[in-house]
């Protein structure tokens, strides 16, 4: 399986801006939802699941990183847009804030959030220190 990776919908107004992370027919297969704020410069993710299905949307600017078929891959969301990565398991992904302000995330996982067993396994794709 591939990532799957799509361009959400942004809808502006003067309050800000909303955009569905995920339509209301996929929503019932997920068990965990998560909001992430991302610091400029800071790496999130380094990680892979070995069951669940990860679906992130990722506001930018934000460089996504995984590994697939071998060999890595990147991705970067521009400043002012919202992506869509559907992430199977078995593939690691990182996210790194390349901006100077803070960026949002939400993650939402097909396992349940269980700390004694987590379902993610450590791989360093960009490696916080050296930003490499």
């Amino acid at each position: 399986m591939q990532i799957r990776i799509e361009k959400l919908v942004v809808r502006r107004d003067a309050r800000g801006w909303v955009y569905e992370p995920l339509n209301g027919n996929a929503l019932a297969g997920f068990r965990n939802v998560h909001l992430v704020w991302t610091e400029p410069g800071a790496v999130r993710g380094n990680h892979y699941h070995e069951r669940g299905t990860e679906v992130v949307a990722v506001s930018g600017p934000t460089l996504v990183r995984f590994r697939e078929a071998g060999g890595l891959r990147d991705h970067l969301v521009p400043p002012g847009e919202v992506w869509q990565f559907t992430i199977p398991p078995g593939i690691p992904h990182a996210l790194k804030n390349v901006g100077d302000r803070p960026v949002l995330m939400v993650g939402l996982n097909t396992e349940f959030l269980n700390r004694d067993a987590p379902d993610v396994h450590r791989e360093v794709l960009i490696d916080p220190a050296t930003n490499a």
